[in-house]
């Protein structure tokens, strides 16, 4: 394959603005890469949690939805076991007796699983299908090795990004939180993040909850947070 294919895919890659974007891509560029008729996401949060982030089609979804019911796969084999699995006839395959003749079922007789990892964390796995068996070469598998590493660390960036907009969106909330109880309580900026820590531990809610309540309603949490106002006897200032 030309090497500037995984030049252009690390920069449109880099360039999506969600991860849940940069998700979908990353299948449509696998498609693109290999010989493959179907491919899919895996994220994985513990054995039983599986999210399908992204798939070509209904039934690699349903491939993926099989693993869970029967506890086997090369999806979730490539999370816990050996970096790639692969499967030349799924139907006929003893390492997942129950998984492989059920999704030949479905049309799909060659897989091939990837993780999709960094060196800090594991996010899940690549997982590309075939209608036909032996559908996957040693060339393809190279090939998506190499794609799964652009394709993680581009992952692992999104993800990045987007935590640090959400802490970066949260702290302005918490400060716009912090005037108007400044402002119509006559705190200062230490008293009135006192009050809005105090609400979160004591209703078990996030900070930001309680902050964005009070930016919305420009008041003291009450009824959402069960909060009494100054008027009910307990000032924000206690």
């Amino acid at each position: 394959m030309d090497t500037s294919f995984f030049s252009r895919m690390a920069l449109e890659l880099h360039d999506e603005p969600t991860a849940e974007r940069t998700i979908e891509r990353i299948t449509e560029f696998a498609m693109a890469a290999t010989n493959c008729d179907d491919a899919g996401i895996m994220l994985v949060h513990g054995r039983k949690q599986i999210e399908t982030a992204a798939a070509t089609s209904s039934r690699v979804a349903e491939s993926h939805n099989l693993q869970i019911v029967h506890d086997q796969g090369p999806c979730l084999d490539a999370i816990e076991g050996a970096p790639i699995y692969l499967s030349e006839d799924v139907g006929d395959d003893e390492r997942w007796p129950l998984w492989g003749p059920a999704v030949a079922e479905l049309g799909m007789h060659s897989a091939l699983s990837i993780r999709l990892a960094t060196r800090t964390r594991r996010y899940g796995s690549l997982n590309l299908y075939a209608d036909r068996t032996n559908a996957f070469d040693e060339d393809d598998v190279a090939v998506a090795t190499i794609f799964v590493s652009h394709a993680s660390v581009a992952l692992a960036a999104a993800h990045n990004e987007q935590g640090l907009q959400r802490a970066i969106d949260a702290r302005k909330l918490i400060g716009q939180a912090q005037g108007i109880l400044m402002e119509r309580f006559d705190l200062d900026a230490d008293r009135a993040f006192e009050f809005l820590r105090r609400q979160s531990q004591h209703h078990n809610v996030k900070l930001r909850s309680v902050a964005e309540w009070v930016v919305a309603n420009r008041a003291l949490p009450a009824a959402e947070f069960a909060a009494s106002s100054p008027e009910g006897g307990t000032s924000a200032a206690s």
